[in-house]
């Protein structure tokens, strides 16, 4: 039976911990120069309405490495943006591919994919969900920290999809999420929590960074949404991760941004680039996570 991923609650909390470890061990594979091929034959296509770096790079590569091939292909290179039904698309490509990884904007895309396509959909970002960036997220703080249930995560800034699906992530995996933004910018809709994990939203930053393992933050103004862009940065200005705030949290805290940065808005070069920092640790292991991924899946 086919499995897909377009949220991160289509894998319980057990299934979640063992791709953490299939992650963890490809990794170790990969800095030993173990050949791993279990995707040898295997091919991925790869529909990107989005421009991408670190979840292009990570699939393409991560198929390579395991075996496999990855047919990178946009809305405008097929029929989908000439009016070719995602009905149609989906009972082709799975015709010709082992699995489709999707990066688009409108979520409901996205799942009419995955119900007409007869192979695995992986949900590579929309505007409402990121699920490939947390499960990412989960491999860094567990090699930081040792854990993940029980530690506290402070998202700060725009209630975006990567917000939502944080809060999906945080309830299942049983952490602390504070998430603090202003009252317009919180996550809507918000997602339906599944497990023992607390999510509350703020919108005093310093009060939802306090006792914080993790300060995570993403750009403002996401792909799509450029709209009233000056607005928004004013409103947002109070909620830049700087190093004002990061001394406001646990003397150790850890930073995570999901990249792209656009430095001095969001997050300052001085935090990025500081010692608090882990976040190009954590874009490395967007390849290791993906890897675990697409071996679970196709």
């Amino acid at each position: 039976m086919k499995r897909d991923l377009l949220a991160i609650n289509d894998f319980t909390r057990e299934e979640i911990l063992d791709l953490l470890e299939k992650s963890a061990d490809l990794k170790e594979k990969r800095q030993k120069g173990i050949e791993h091929l279990p995707l040898k034959g295997k091919t991925l296509g790869m529909v990107f309405n989005k421009q991408s770096t670190r979840t292009r790079i990570s699939f393409e590569v991560g198929m390579f490495e395991l075996g496999g091939h990855a047919l990178f292909l946009t809305g405008d290179q097929l029929q989908l943006n000439r009016g070719e039904t995602i009905q149609d698309s989906a009972r082709v490509l799975s015709r010709y591919l082992s699995g489709i990884l999707i990066r688009t904007y409108d979520h409901e895309e996205v799942v009419a994919l995955a119900e007409h396509a007869t192979i695995p959909v992986i949900n590579g970002l929309t505007d409402l969900n990121h699920p490939v960036q947390i499960l990412s997220d989960f491999l860094t703080i567990k090699e930081k920290l040792g854990r993940i249930e029980g530690v506290k995560v402070a998202y700060v800034g725009d209630g975006n999809n990567v917000a939502y699906s944080w809060m999906t992530g945080a309830s299942i995996m049983g952490m602390d999420l504070a998430i603090a933004c202003p009252k317009s910018c919180q996550p809507n809709p918000t997602p339906k929590l599944e497990g023992n994990g607390k999510v509350k939203i703020f919108e005093d930053p310093f009060e939802a960074v306090q006792n914080a393992d993790v300060i995570y933050t993403d750009v403002w103004i996401s792909m799509g949404q450029e709209k009233n862009e000056e607005d928004k940065i004013k409103l947002l200005l109070p909620y830049q991760v700087n190093k004002k705030l990061v001394d406001s949290a646990k003397k150790d805290v850890l930073v995570m941004h999901c990249l792209p940065a656009h430095r001095e808005m969001e997050i300052t070069s001085e935090v990025l680039d500081g010692k608090h920092s882990i976040v190009f640790d954590q874009a490395e292991n967007r390849l290791h996570v993906q890897k675990a991924i697409l071996e679970t899946l196709l």
